[in-house]
């Protein structure tokens, strides 16, 4: 809650220029009456969305198989690809809708909220309980939450081109309106609601959170896999009904097998995956106190390399202690505390103005002076000024801000004092923010009055995080508004370097110079006098030199950085707009959490590597080992329900993958498809010799019946596929993990469930509790072999050779203490 403080000057108000609001009585009536202030979007449909998993290409191709298998009369077949069916509709319906209550969760936690004045004072409220004649307070970088109407007051500057298309912001003064979504880039004031919800201009408070269905690059890449399989798949099915019209097969059994084969090929669970996968990771950071709006960012993170951190209230507590003021001659300490307290306002909860008017010694000394009109600060007048008039009627103006800006304010004949320059390289120098406070007189001649120190000390844990991020392979530069000699005080502190950029010389920077400027940039350790346009530029910079870059931002002007960067993050405290801009919001102070969402980010970035390769694996195996079969030696080595079954309990298993127990790499990854088709094929080929082999052992040297063998196949190829997720899932010694327990009890569960139907010859031809645990050595024996055919395929098509792996848990208790800065 915000109340208004007592002992702040007051602005001179009528009851037309500043209602009282509504009572508390009041709003409920209203709200009763109106409904809430928000557009209700419209109901997810149940049956629609269920039936949406039984419409597209993949499910008809399951469908027309499971026709065919109708029109031949074989019930059987018909009912096991009808299970298939249902199976993976549910399934993904179930798990997409899931998908899609976290993301509506994620919403309602990023709800814009207002101040509202209820009951004669500031309360924060959900924006969605405005009601019509409710007075809100607007300042710098806040979303308009309803069309109201701006009090007697001075005009504000908002940008509603996402509403109206104005390229440029407007200004709006008293009396006039603004729309619900608009933001404020200029001002402060006090508006009347006139119009919520669907009555207003265009409804829509704000869009704060992107849809879950986003695709990111690493998403593009694993569905560009999906599409290698399926013309893979789709090439070597065609040669085989080819063939097999060739030699005079009957036609209808053909085509049904051929379209079985092809559902077997297909990535199936591909979208499921990739949707469970995301959101199990969205809710992990929610519950670190990290609200991802744009669910692809998790992904992004991975391949994050630098990270473009605000100083204040980020690397740095925000809880700002002043030193001893300055004061110039013939001004006293106490005075110089009073003008800058009449230039500030209590109920914005400012933190330079909330420390300034605790640190006044005598607060009932404001109650001598009234605050005719207040211009609040912002970042390119970098000051704040009120017009103030003192208990006689004397009128005068009182300002404070950084020392460069008010500086301007002096007369040109007037330069400040040697002294000056002198106190603040000092306080500089000691880490300390220079304040500076002036006085104008009737006639406008600005006097300066001194200088007042703010430090504002690093956070904790701002260190360990940092840290954390070198262990993690993330270069951390600081942005700072302030002074050279503070962020190089602060970051010297934090061991973040002193190899520091001044952002005000982006701008004089020639066109044959800009090549040298950028690698600057890419080799600075922070920057300071920093423009929000500089943020840009920085963000910009580093991707053009091949960076994936993460910048932090709280203000309305950090809005195009934070969109800019490839993962944009609201710091706690961020104005709406910010937020509205940001993939990920931050709702605890610091970065610790973000270290947090980085090694999440990895983990998911790695069960996404395994799934793929696989996948990869799998398609391999069975459609060469199938096209071989029956091309080179005219056997059908599994029948259509044996392919069926192989594809209904893989994809019933794998998506527990979500939930694997992965090490993060302990530096940025990113797409790497040469390594992960590459081990993948190499895997199915494996595979290949392992089933053949097998089929020789059955046919040659035991002299089995072909059912038989079918059987045997059958249980082979799934056994050793599901085997093939404990290869895939790490990129050394399968051992070097230990896998989710989910997902172990996932495969045994799957297998013991295949074991019993070729054991029982449910479907297949029986072959017992013997030969069956002779095809679960056999795959065991194999699975050793796979494993060291891995690690030497990873070392082959990997860069360089196996990726870094974290040897401690850095990720999960990354806050332990243990790690050093990298030299």
């Amino acid at each position: 809650m915000e109340t208004a403080a007592t002992d702040s000057p007051k602005p001179a108000e009528t009851p037309e220029a500043a209602p009282c609001g509504l009572t508390s009585a009041e709003a409920a009536q209203r709200l009763a009456r109106d409904g809430p202030n928000e557009l209700k979007e419209p109901e997810r449909s149940l049956w629609r969305e269920l039936a949406g998993h039984f419409w597209g290409p993949i499910p008809w191709m399951i469908e027309a198989a499971a026709l065919l298998s109708a029109l031949v009369g074989d019930w059987t077949e018909f009912a096991i690809i009808a299970t298939l069916l249902l199976v993976n509709g549910a399934v993904g319906f179930f798990e997409e809708h899931q998908a899609g209550n976290a993301v509506a969760a994620l919403k309602r936690k990023l709800a814009l909220r207002a101040r509202v004045l209820r009951d004669g004072s500031w309360t924060s409220t959900p924006a969605r309980g405005l009601v019509v004649g409710d007075v809100i307070h607007l300042r710098l970088g806040d979303i308009v939450p309803a069309d109201a109407r701006l009090a007697e007051g001075r005009p504000v500057e908002v940008d509603q081109s996402a509403l109206t298309g104005e390229s440029l912001p407007v200004t709006r003064a008293a009396g006039e309106e603004l729309y619900s979504g608009a933001i404020v880039k200029l001002g402060e004031a006090r508006a009347e609601v006139v119009a919520t919800g669907p009555r207003t201009y265009f409804g829509r408070t704000a869009k704060l959170v992107a849809s879950a269905h986003t695709e990111s690059h690493f998403q593009k890449a694993v569905l560009q896999i999906g599409d290698y399989l399926i013309g893979l798949g789709a090439a070597l099915v065609a040669v085989i009904f080819l063939t097999s019209l060739f030699r005079g097969e009957e036609v209808m059994e053909t085509l049904k097998f051929a379209l079985v084969l092809t559902v077997a090929s297909i990535p199936v669970a591909m979208p499921t995956v990739l949707s469970v996968t995301m959101a199990v990771g969205a809710r992990f950071l929610s519950l670190k106190q990290a609200i991802v709006s744009r669910l692809a960012a998790i992904e992004e993170m991975a391949g994050m390399d630098i990270l473009c951190s605000d100083k204040t209230g980020t690397l740095t507590k925000n809880e700002l202690t002043l030193g001893e003021p300055f004061a110039l001659d013939g001004v006293e300490p106490v005075d110089l505390l009073l003008h800058a307290a009449l230039a500030s306002r209590s109920e914005g909860g400012d933190a330079i103005d909330s420390a300034i008017l605790a640190a006044l010694p005598n607060s009932e000394r404001l109650a001598g002076f009234q605050v005719v009109d207040f211009v609040p600060f912002d970042p390119v007048r970098k000051r704040t000024e009120a017009e103030i008039r003192d208990g006689e009627g004397r009128g005068f103006k009182a300002a404070k801000g950084a020392l460069q800006a008010i500086l301007a304010l002096l007369p040109n004949d007037e330069p400040p004092p040697p002294a000056v320059a002198e106190r603040v390289g000092e306080f500089a120098r000691r880490g300390y923010r220079s304040l500076g406070v002036a006085r104008a007189d009737a006639e406008g001649r600005w006097r300066l009055l001194g200088v007042i120190p703010l430090f504002d000390p690093p956070r904790d844990d701002s260190l360990e995080t940092i840290n954390a991020a070198r262990a993690l392979g993330v270069r951390i530069k600081m942005v700072t508004g302030d002074q050279m000699a503070i962020g190089r005080e602060i970051a010297g502190q934090l061991d973040l370097g002193d190899r520091f950029l001044d952002a005000r010389a982006f701008g004089d920077t020639k066109h044959h110079e800009s090549a040298v400027l950028s690698k600057a940039i890419e080799t600075a350790d922070g920057f300071a006098q920093v423009f929000p346009e500089h943020k840009y530029h920085i963000v910009d910079t580093l991707q053009q030199r091949g960076h994936i870059v993460g910048m932090t931002g709280d203000g309305a002007n950090d809005a195009p950085a934070l969109k800019k960067a490839d993962v944009g993050i609201a710091v706690s405290g961020a104005t709406d707009a910010a937020r509205a801009a940001a993939a990920i919001v931050l709702t605890a102070p610091g970065l610790s959490v973000i270290i947090d969402a980085i090694a999440e980010s990895r983990k998911i970035f790695q069960r996404m590597t395994n799934y793929a390769t696989y996948r990869i694996a799998e398609t391999v195996r069975v459609l060469l080992f199938m096209s071989l079969s029956i091309l080179v030696f005219d056997f059908y080595p599994v029948t259509a329900v044996m392919i069926v079954l192989l594809a209904l309990l893989n994809d019933g298993a794998i998506l527990s993958i979500a939930y694997d127990h992965v090490r993060p790499s302990s530096e940025p990854r990113r797409w790497d498809f040469r390594q992960v088709l590459g081990v993948g094929t190499t895997l199915g080929l494996t595979g290949v010799v392992s089933s053949f082999l097998l089929f020789y052992l059955g046919e040659r040297a035991l002299h089995l019946d072909r059912g038989f063998i079918q059987t045997l196949i059958y249980l082979k190829l799934s056994v050793a596929g599901h085997f093939t997720v404990f290869v895939t899932r790490t990129r050394g010694p399968f051992w070097s993990v230990r896998p989710g327990r989910l997902l172990t009890l996932a495969v045994l569960g799957t297998q013991a469930i295949a074991t019993v139907f070729a054991v029982q010859g449910w479907f297949m031809e029986p072959i017992g509790w013997e030969w069956a645990a002779g095809v679960w050595l056999y795959s065991i024996a194999w699975f050793f072999l796979n494993d060291r055919v891995k690690i030497a395929a990873v070392r082959i098509f990997s860069p360089s050779g196996e990726p870094g792996l974290l040897k401690t848990k850095v990720p999960d208790h990354w806050h332990s203490r243990h790690h050093r800065p990298n030299p």
